[in-house]
């Protein structure tokens, strides 16, 4: 057996150097240099925050009436599920932006009907030592019912989640509901 490998051993070593060899474009050959990189170079996961669903956030309901907690009241209710994100870091290696994404669901209660539905969606950047927050916006996420389907899907996206890029580390990002204060 030890003979065979012995023989064909040149042969494949004679092919495998031919082929290396074989290009004389120097077009197709490893090109090393800057020319296709990115304006804005992605972060590696480990420094990009983490994503979660703040406790208690994850579902919106509303009723027909103000207060009301009856559910044959409840106009249509939302949840958000699946979280992900995706960093980049400026040029000057100063700030981190971060883009949050979520899968969300809304569904018409009793006494909803088609039609665009605003829900209120907070994005927040908490630091995990001192527990401050470094970033907290409201956005107003439209989602349309129609009268064919009173329930749909929807991906709630902020691009512009921006924080000093040293905190990436050492923060959470938090998304879901939020009825309260537009601050």
């Amino acid at each position: 057996m030890f003979t065979k490998i012995m023989k064909t051993a040149p042969v494949l070593l004679s092919v495998l150097l031919v082929a290396s060899c074989n290009s004389t474009d120097s077009a197709s050959t490893l090109d090393l240099s800057n020319s296709s990189a990115q304006t804005t170079p992605a972060v590696i996961q480990g420094k990009c925050p983490k994503v979660s669903l703040r406790d208690g956030t994850a579902f919106y309901r509303t009723y027909a009436k103000k207060g009301s907690s009856d559910p044959s009241q409840v106009t249509y209710q939302a949840s958000l599920a699946e979280v992900t994100r995706s960093c980049t870091i400026s040029q000057d290696q100063t700030q981190l932006t971060v883009n949050v994404v979520a899968a969300g669901r809304l569904v018409a209660g009793p006494q909803g009907k088609a039609g665009d539905i605003t829900l209120p969606i907070r994005v927040a950047v908490v630091d995990r030592v001192t527990r401050d927050v470094i970033y907290s916006v409201l956005t107003s996420q439209v989602v349309t019912l129609t009268p064919s389907n009173l329930s749909t899907q929807f991906v709630f996206t902020n691009p512009n989640v921006v924080i000093p890029a040293g905190a990436g580390g050492e923060a959470d990002v938090f998304i879901g509901f939020d009825a309260g204060p537009k601050s």
